[in-house]
């Protein structure tokens, strides 16, 4: 079900991406004026017919705004589920270091105390150079 969940996500992310790559990729059209020639207009709209449709400026707006507010949700989202779990990331991380610590001061209290509390016999000399 996530692996679904994230392939829908990442087909989303690729059409979104070729949409946006298509609109920059194709310059808008010029927008005639109304005191330009009337054959310009003509020669106009047989270049538009000719062309693939063309987004106007406030549509690439639209477009840049959805976009934007799309992204930002979804960061808040995210931000959201981050502030939510940092309680318990923490609470995990200090769990290992107190148990890391318990673990080491356990392992140097059993070479002691097996040093100290073995017979004489069974006992290593260690050589006065290795102490200091």
């Amino acid at each position: 079900m996530s692996s679904q969940q994230q392939d829908q996500q990442s087909r989303i992310f690729d059409e979104l991406s070729a949409l946006v790559l298509n609109l920059l990729r194709s310059p808008p059209s010029p927008i005639p004026f109304s005191d330009q020639s009337p054959e310009i207009p003509s020669e106009y709209s047989r270049r538009r017919s000719s062309a693939p449709p063309q987004i106007s400026p406030a549509g690439f707006a639209s477009l840049m705004l959805g976009i934007s507010l799309a992204l930002m949700l979804c960061g808040s989202l995210t931000f959201f589920i981050g502030f939510i779990l940092m309680p318990w990331v923490l609470g995990l991380v200090m769990f290992f270091y107190v148990a890391g610590i318990v673990s080491t001061i356990s392992m140097l209290g059993r070479s002691l105390f097996g040093y100290a509390l073995a017979p004489p016999s069974h006992r290593k000399e260690i050589p006065a150079w290795k102490l200091l």
